[in-house]
């Protein structure tokens, strides 16, 4: 796939079921409308420590972990706990040429020890109390297990070209256990998007990725022309 290369960041290898050709909606040069600075898919974690609201990360109150395996099929080591707001840092951002259209989220664990993003993420926009944005087809083909400074990533399809569109400045992250469909009753956190995006135009029908540690896997799955 010819995907751009975004702007900062990092990827680990764990693949995802994704393959096929890029649409020509993935980015390559100028700067989007909505979102515009991505990570790379190398050099050092985006964000380490505890980032602001406003700045593009976030740390908040404790979603309840569970034990979680490491094998997708539910079997295994049970020792590595789901991934919560007091382990992780949000950023977003988006490719450039895109025209705003998909973002990315990028979850990095700046505690000592590893914990387990398990699924996809809960995406709500604002302080939305409605049902989540509905996955993709993308699950991975290995859990996205991170240790301290490690990130994992997450895509955003937001909206079609000729879509009725509404703008919003922030969003609600979740995260699920082990069990799919999880925590689902634990209140997520509000945060702003990050510098770079400052707001984002969503469609009717938003998507969003699995967890996957390889950044280029996320990209192949998000630009292929029929998740589009």
């Amino acid at each position: 796939m010819a995907v751009g290369d975004p702007v900062g960041g990092e990827a680990s290898p764990t693949a995802c079921q994704s393959g096929g050709a890029d649409d020509g909606g993935s980015p390559t040069a100028s700067g989007s409308p909505s979102a515009t600075g991505v990570p790379t898919p190398s050099g050092t974690p985006s964000t380490a420590g505890t980032a602001q609201p406003g700045g593009g990360g976030t740390t908040g109150r404790s979603q309840s972990p569970g034990g979680g395996s490491a094998d997708p099929g539910g079997g295994g080591d049970t020792t590595i706990a789901a991934c919560n707001d007091n382990d992780l840092s949000i950023d977003t951002s988006g490719w450039r040429q895109d025209s705003g259209r998909h973002l990315l989220i990028t979850a990095t664990n700046f505690t000592d020890k590893a914990c387990t993003l398990y699924h996809h993420p809960y995406v709500r926009f604002g302080t939305d109390i409605g049902a989540p944005v509905t996955p993709m087809e993308s699950k991975p083909r290995a859990i996205a297990t991170i240790g301290p400074k490690e990130t994992a990533y997450a895509g955003l399809f937001v909206f079609r070209a000729g879509q009725k569109t509404t703008t919003v400045t922030s969003f609600s992250p979740g995260y699920q256990d082990h069990a799919p469909n999880s925590n689902t009753d634990v209140a997520p956190l509000d945060i702003r998007w990050s510098d770079e995006v400052e707001s984002l135009t969503v469609g009717p029908t938003p998507r969003v990725t699995y967890w996957n540690t390889d950044l280029r896997a996320v990209e192949d799955f998000l630009f292929r022309s029929e998740n589009n």
